[in-house]
């Protein structure tokens, strides 16, 4: 009880979390999966599936009890007859009138099946906890697709953060161009390139506030939400740099969504297989009825004719159905249900295949992107520092435009790289929790 209490008080918090969650300006990342768990359709459609599963589970025992049945029906008659004996006389009689009711409630019940109703109902089972797997493995999917989409917006704001910065370069290049040019002492080239490069700035900062515009749009199609809705996003990228891939490798099995589903498959296979295999046993059923059945003849045609006959009573017996021959329909379903299991084991063999090399791939580019991002956090330094110098030898006409856009272009180069490695940094570490199926708990 106090386990569903806490469920419960879980579920209430993620509500509440994400109701309000676009009441500030600004969504963590931890709001946005939040919202994606809650709305997102891929996660509601699955959990609609388990709630399936479980409604066929609940009524899992109804396997056990006997049916019964109940019959009724009444039937009026209103006939002419005409009637020649052997002794050669003739009866003819109008409008002869009678009435019959008949009712009856029959019992049947299953005692033996071969088992299979046990195999059936422990199928059952198996499928609600696979929904429920299913579930997981495409909250985890749904996370890492949102995880990923939400720092790609944190990565193309620190982009536009970066084009304006080389705006103020370039601004501040034509402010100096025009210093010199009104005293005469630079070019006017030197003036119109400087302003060339700012207008290419600016046409590359709208064109990269569109971009955030529409990754902010497929952000909000995750967490199913309304399209249109503003909100800011945070500054930094931050990242797991502990992440060992022997931990991971070590409990892919027992932890990875997409495997534990096929297990589970394998189990039902199995199950299924039981099933199938209790159809070369008898079915032994316990069968009993209660009757009733009343006739009225409102006219006696011979002396035999009974004006009332009425009938009530039960009987009971056991049935036995033996299978002999069906044109070896079980014998093909029971080798269909071992080659299913046999494909199900294969799959499984080649999943986890894949998902070692995932998991071994991703880890060796997490390490790279590692070392490169500490390269690429010196080089920015250098480069910033490189255009300042530059920048202020033009100031000082002791260097030109040209030596400043060059510098201008390491700098520009130095921060996609920059930006680059720390995205694809945590794109990697993404994705080997996304693997190991640790991205949510």
């Amino acid at each position: 009880m106090t386990r569903c209490f806490k469920i419960l008080n879980s579920l209430l918090l993620m509500i509440i979390i994400s109701q309000q969650i676009f009441a500030q300006d600004t969504l963590t990342v931890q709001q946005a999966i939040y919202a994606t768990i809650e709305n997102n359709y891929d996660i509601q459609l699955l959990r609609n599936d388990s709630i399936s599963y479980a409604i066929d589970k609940s009524y899992a025992r109804a396997a056990f009890l006997p049916r019964l049945n109940a019959t009724t029906g009444m039937v009026f008659n209103n006939n002419n007859q005409k009637q020649e004996l052997a002794d050669g006389s003739k009866r003819q009689s109008k409008g002869v009138r009678s009435n019959n009711i008949n009712a009856s409630v029959q019992l049947n019940w299953t005692l033996f099946d071969g088992f299979k109703m046990f195999a059936t109902r422990d199928k059952l089972s198996q499928m609600v906890l696979l929904g429920g797997l299913n579930i997981r493995n495409q909250i985890v999917n749904s996370v890492a697709a949102t995880i990923n989409n939400y720092y790609n917006i944190v990565r193309q704001k620190q982009q536009l953060k970066a084009i304006e910065d080389q705006m103020g370069i370039n601004e501040e290049r034509v402010k100096i161009a025009e210093k010199k040019f009104s005293v005469g002492l630079g070019a006017k080239p030197d003036l119109l390139q400087g302003k060339v490069d700012l207008n290419a700035q600016k046409a590359a900062r709208l064109k990269q506030q569109t971009l955030i515009d529409q990754l902010k749009e497929q952000l909000n199609q995750l967490m199913n939400v309304e399209l249109n809705t503003r909100y800011e996003v945070s500054d930094s990228i931050p990242f797991d740099t502990g992440i060992i891939l022997g931990d991971i490798l070590g409990t892919v099995e027992s932890t990875n969504p997409q495997l534990q589903v096929t297990k589970k498959n394998i189990d039902i296979g199995k199950l299924t297989l039981k099933e199938r295999k209790a159809d070369l046993y008898p079915v032994v059923t316990f069968n009993s009825a209660y009757s009733y059945s009343r006739t009225n003849n409102k006219i006696a045609v011979n002396a035999f004719t009974l004006l009332h006959n009425r009938n009530n009573g039960y009987n009971y017996g056991i049935g036995i159905s033996v299978p002999i021959l069906n044109g070896f329909t079980v014998r093909r379903q029971i080798k269909q249900a071992k080659n299913d299991i046999d494909y199900l084991n294969i799959l499984y063999k080649s999943q986890k295949s894949q998902i070692d090399l995932g998991i071994t791939n991703a880890f060796k580019d997490y390490e790279l992107q590692k070392r490169t991002l500490a390269l690429e956090e010196e080089n920015i330094l250098l480069a910033k520092e490189n255009v300042f110098i530059a920048l202020e030898r033009l100031r000082l006409g002791i260097s030109t435009n040209l030596e400043l856009r060059e510098t201008q272009k390491s700098l520009e180069q130095a921060y996609d790289r920059l930006i680059a490695a720390r995205y694809n940094t945590k794109l990697a570490e993404t994705e080997l929790l996304r693997l190991k199926g640790d991205l949510i708990k």
